[in-house]
C-alpha cells in the first residue's frame, strides 16, 4: 500500500500503460520532401493528442467514482 492510499483509504486502479507512452518525432529522412514529414508529423501530433485525451477521460472517470482531489 503506498501513502497516497492509505491517505486515502481505497486503493485506486492502476493506470493503463499506454498513457505513460511518450510520442516521438517523426524521422526526417534525408531528400524527403518537407510536405511527407510535416504530414508524419501530424500524425505523431494526432497520436499524443489522443493519448491525452484518453488520460483526462481516465481522470474524469477517477474523480467522479472516488470524489475531486482536494
Amino acid at each position: 500500500m503506498t501513502k497516497g492510499q492509505a491517505a486515502a483509504g481505497m486503493a485506486l486502479p492502476p493506470l493503463p500503460d499506454d498513457l505513460r507512452r511518450q510520442e516521438a518525432h517523426a524521422p526526417v529522412v534525408e531528400g524527403e520532401s518537407v510536405i511527407a514529414v510535416l504530414a508524419r508529423e501530424r500524425q505523431a501530433l494526432d497520436r499524443a493528442n489522443a493519448r491525452q485525451g484518453r488520460t483526462v477521460h481516465f481522470y474524469d472517470d477517477l474523480t467522479t467514482r472516488y470524489g475531486a482531489p482536494r
